[in-house]
């Protein structure tokens, strides 16, 4: 019986790390719309030309 556990443990230490490699490998991209519009909008105001009567 003994031996049996000790074939389990590395059995159960594989299964775990399958499910936290496919966890962690998940697709995370459904909020990356808005923030990427959000950036597109920033890097446009900052590339905007200003003139010399707005910087004083």
């Amino acid at each position: 019986m003994a031996v049996l556990i000790w074939l389990l443990i590395p059995l159960f230490a594989c299964v775990g790390a399958a499910i936290w490699a496919s966890w962690t490998a998940r697709d995370r991209t459904t909020g990356d719309v808005a923030e990427l519009a959000g950036y597109s909008r920033f890097r446009e105001a900052m590339e905007k030309t200003h003139s010399e009567a707005d910087v004083l």
